[in-house]
């Protein structure tokens, strides 16, 4: 049985930067931060069900929930996963709560209930089935070689390319809509000059705020939770909140944001 996590015992002033989400904007010139608002309360509400049913199958009205949308194995050998919660404002002043996980859950990018990615699901799985393989025949041939030799670096040559071409291509699948209308790549959103991590786009705030700007829906508080064993590294424990990531998120979140303050 998981017992479920005391998490105002984890930050207990929401008012510390820590939980903030958000960056700099430099269409505007300016910062842009969405604090948690309520989204402690709805944070605890999702815990509970989490705890109750043990699947993230818990919108979709179907029953049984499918059996790959459990949370069991975020305890195991594959840890925990970030979850996030973002409360909204409809324009006629009716409140809406959007959820979101990072990256994929066991392998889905679409779940019910769940803010979708920010590309189109077919496009990234075609564009991977395309170039993937090729990525590993490459890798086949370089483990038949012989280590350091001529045709061993000119096959990771190869390949250290293609895999760069790929993740620029991945890229390019990424639209970021703000809450003035504007929709932007990945490449010419982020900021930074030593390239794109690996994730960036995948977290649960970006998500969250590119379905509600495409809705239409006006944020008044956002929350990230971990939820699932203790990462590797001992950053991330079960039920611990956050606010928005330094390396992936912040270069893109202010002009995700940007307009809101309208």
């Amino acid at each position: 049985m998981i017992s479920l996590p005391q998490a105002s015992r984890v930050i207990t002033d929401l008012n510390t930067p820590a939980i903030r989400s958000g960056g700099y904007c430099r269409r505007c010139g300016r910062e842009h931060w969405l604090g948690p608002g309520n989204t402690l309360v709805h944070c605890r509400q999702l815990m509970e069900l989490l705890t109750a049913y043990g699947t993230i199958d818990l919108f979709s009205g179907v029953s049984p929930g499918a059996p790959e949308l459990t949370t069991h194995w975020l305890f195991g050998p594959a840890r925990g996963k970030m979850l996030g919660v973002l409360e909204c404002v409809r324009s006629d002043g009716t409140t809406i709560i959007l959820r979101a996980f990072s990256g994929q859950y066991n392998g889905s990018w679409l779940v019910g209930g769940w803010a979708p990615p920010l590309f189109a699901v077919n496009e990234f799985l075609d564009l991977g089935k395309t170039v993937e393989p090729q990525i590993k025949a490459l890798g086949r041939k370089i483990d038949a070689c012989k280590n350091h030799d001529e045709q061993w670096l000119a096959l990771r040559k190869e390949r250290r390319l293609l895999s760069q071409q790929l993740m620029e291509d991945f890229h390019a699948l990424y639209r970021l809509t703000n809450f003035r209308g504007e929709t932007a790549t990945l490449c010419e959103v982020f900021l930074g000059d030593t390239g794109i991590p690996t994730g960036t786009g995948d977290c649960c705030a970006p998500k969250l705020l590119n379905f509600a700007a495409r809705q239409q829906l006006r944020p008044v508080g956002l929350t990230e939770f971990y939820w699932g064993q203790e990462n590797h590294s001992g950053t991330r424990q079960h039920g611990s909140l956050s606010g928005s990531c330094a390396g992936k998120c912040r270069p893109i979140l202010g002009f995700m944001l940007c307009g809101l303050e309208e």
